[in-house]
């Protein structure tokens, strides 16, 4: 069967509905998928790009739970006591698809809920910041049916149970990435993750997604435990695996709308400094903290968003000499992040309600001597007077939106 639910396309210079173009999502259906199966491209490129703080990043996500949850979990807390805690990174809106969007792309769009979205292919992502340096990058997704998949969801073939879903999959949002094979084609079940791993070819960048019974979305955050103990712990002395490596364990957004978007996350690897392990991290993050801090490692171009002003992970900032900042009111419409709940997501092309322009990214933001890529200059540097990014650490959410520099 084809998959039949909204489809949004966006375009930083229009805006509109339109119907998928043959080949632009897969069948969903069993045989079709199966037929696929057989000559899917899988690729695993591998490089060895030095980093300032560590030469592998990998993130791995749960979902929907809130942080004093997580924190009292068994399995959560024993890998707290080998990493540093952040008690104050939040996520930047709800539902889910906007947080993971968010994560690669410097921005959701105004994005309030969970459809088929596919954002043109003159929107970047971190992964043309990294292949600009040539650093090898791999999306591992369990049980996405086969590598590049750009379905809707794969359920349990067996019981029926959901399982992969596209909308906890971020670069496959981005038809930058899902409509380039050779893209595409790094985009893998998490089975792959294990060839990979034999094989010596793990990427220096990556993204881990259980399913949904894993990541404690229709479970709970027991089961998300155990599936992370049982997959990370043996990492942990894997040196195939952990090589200089910082790992982000992390949750999409909490459970509770009427508290602050704050997200149980742990910073752990063999790149973290020993006297930090067992410590906590009280400065402010977000979801946008996961770009800078990769561009600040590597020494990356930005994506010209919200990425900008991210703060850049701590016992990061020390190597790279990136400075911390705190909440500013002045840059938060007056308010303080005690009343920012990043529960709602502000007005953008792809809310469901409230239209917003999209703003194209700022070709002028620089921070550490990092600008913006120049591909996305080439691009955009025409149309400056539609950007609201200004290198800020403060973001909007639906409670408080960003400030349009013109009228519309």
């Amino acid at each position: 069967m084809r998959f039949s639910a909204a489809f949004s396309v966006a375009s930083l210079a229009s805006v509109a509905l339109a119907v998928p173009a043959p080949g632009a999502f897969a069948d969903t259906g069993g045989s079709d998928v199966y037929a696929a199966q057989s000559t899917a491209l899988t690729l695993s490129p591998t490089s060895n790009v030095k980093g300032k703080s560590f030469d592998r990043y990998v993130s791995i996500w749960f979902e929907n739970t809130d942080y004093d949850m997580a924190a009292g979990d068994s399995n959560f807390q024993w890998f707290a006591k080998k990493g540093i805690t952040l008690t104050q990174n939040y996520a930047v809106t709800h539902p889910s698809e906007p947080n993971y969007m968010a994560a690669v792309g410097g921005d959701y769009f105004g994005l309030n809920s969970d459809p088929f979205i596919a954002i043109p292919q003159n929107v970047s992502s971190v992964v043309d910041l990294l292949e600009d340096k040539g650093i090898s990058w791999g999306l591992y997704q369990e049980d996405m049916p086969y590598s590049g998949y750009e379905g809707f969801a794969w359920v349990n073939q067996k019981n029926g149970a959901n399982a992969y879903v596209r909308k906890h999959n971020p670069e496959i949002l981005y038809n930058s990435v899902a409509t380039k094979p050779e893209r595409a084609a790094k985009i893998k079940n998490t089975t792959m993750f294990s060839v990979d791993l034999e094989n010596d070819q793990l990427p220096q960048w990556m993204f881990i997604t259980p399913n949904m019974t894993s990541d404690g979305h229709d479970t709970s955050v027991t089961v998300a435990g155990e599936w992370l103990r049982n997959f990370l712990e043996p990492l942990l002395e894997d040196k195939r695996f952990m090589d200089n490596t910082l790992v982000l364990i992390t949750f999409d957004e909490n459970e509770t709308y009427t508290i602050q978007n704050k997200v149980f996350s742990i910073l752990l690897g063999d790149s973290v400094p020993q006297e930090l392990v067992g410590t906590t991290d009280s400065n402010y993050y977000n979801h946008y903290s996961e770009i800078s801090t990769v561009e600040a490692n590597w020494d990356l171009y930005t994506l010209g968003r919200w990425d900008v002003g991210a703060n850049v992970f701590s016992h990061v900032a020390k190597t790279t000499g990136d400075r911390l900042r705190s909440w500013y009111p002045d840059n938060a419409n007056g308010v303080p992040l005690s009343n920012y709940y990043f529960n709602v997501s502000y007005p953008g092309i792809f809310h469901s309600k409230k239209y917003a322009p999209q703003p194209v990214p700022d070709c002028h933001s620089r921070r550490m001597g990092r600008t913006t890529l120049p591909a996305i200059k080439k691009e955009w540097i025409s149309q400056q007077d539609k950007n609201y990014y200004n290198g800020q650490l403060e973001i909007p959410d639906g409670a408080h939106p960003p400030v349009y520099p013109y009228k519309y």
